[in-house]
């Protein structure tokens, strides 16, 4: 579970930035826990093999996995990801956000990354994703992949679910607001108690500070444990969302070291069985994020 708090802000770059190597290596934007090259929406299709042969030449010039940040790339599609897994150096990046994952795309990624090791991040962002039944489709084949051991967290495409409504964000108002919000609930119910961690979808005004930490505060609530950046300005609002205050901090403690199964703190009830889960993911939380 507490690896996926790693993630962070995770900046979303195209592959045909100018400077991919210095955004990747972390040298350009240090406050990002995690980094993603897309090839797939921020990227056109007459752009593609320009990205690609980018990709190829950058991944020489990144670090090992075990320095700086994580760095992972968006395919756009399983066949990109069959050529990007050819590439010299590939194993430089820690692994793969593929998109648009139901139960009729995953298998053409699991062909695709049998014979490899990297951690993948699924992004949930097709009409079966909007469908509570859909969604436990998704699961279960989650669940029954070769690669289930190696999901580091489900992604969730808030803008591509808004597209499938002919909507799209508005400033000033969270994705909670909005029909998806129900969706994002639904997604936590169908798939946290399995096991899976998910992340939070971007919010696109990345000059509206203010309704981005509204919605990380409802992100955090939702047990969500990170989200896309688009704009380097978004990290440390972003970074400072995902901390754990005080209070929970306090309380968490005060749970795991308990002796008694029913106990007030902070003016309310807590119960140290029904509690431990969420102090334990407070407590992992902590670890990583005050790093």
């Amino acid at each position: 579970m507490s690896e996926a708090y790693r993630l962070g802000a995770s900046l979303y770059v195209p592959a045909t930035n100018d400077n991919l190597s210095e955004v990747l290596s972390g040298r350009q934007f240090p406050p990002a826990r995690s980094l993603i090259a897309c090839t797939e929406d921020a990227v056109s299709s007459t752009d593609l093999p320009h990205a690609m042969s980018h990709i190829r030449r950058t991944l020489p010039t990144l670090p090992p996995r075990s320095h700086g940040p994580l760095r992972f790339i968006r395919p756009r599609n399983a066949e990109v990801l069959g050529q990007l897994l050819a590439m010299h150096d590939i194993d430089r990046v820690h692994g793969f956000v593929l998109p648009k994952i139901d139960t009729d795309t995953l298998g053409a990624y699991e062909r695709q990354l049998a014979d490899h090791d990297f951690c993948i991040m699924p992004t949930l962002e097709t009409p079966q994703a909007m469908d509570p039944l859909g969604q436990r489709e998704i699961r279960a084949c989650l669940q029954g992949s070769p690669l289930s051991s190696r999901v580091l967290a489900v992604r969730i495409g808030g803008n591509d679910l808004l597209s499938m409504l002919a909507m799209k964000r508005v400033r000033g108002t969270t994705i909670y607001d909005t029909p998806v919000g129900l969706v994002i609930q639904q997604l936590v119910l169908a798939f946290r108690p399995y096991g899976f961690q998910l992340t939070a979808p971007v919010y696109d005004f990345f000059d509206d500070p203010q309704t981005l930490r509204r919605e990380l505060a409802i992100d955090t609530a939702m047990g969500l444990v990170g989200k896309t950046a688009i704009h380097p300005m978004q990290i440390p609002v972003i970074e400072d969302g995902l901390r754990v205050s005080d209070e929970d901090l306090r309380a968490a403690r005060e749970v795991l070291g308990a002796t008694t199964a029913v106990f007030k703190s902070n003016g309310g009830m807590v119960e140290k069985a029904v509690h431990t889960r969420w102090a334990q993911a407070i407590i992992a939380r902590q670890a990583i994020v005050a790093l």
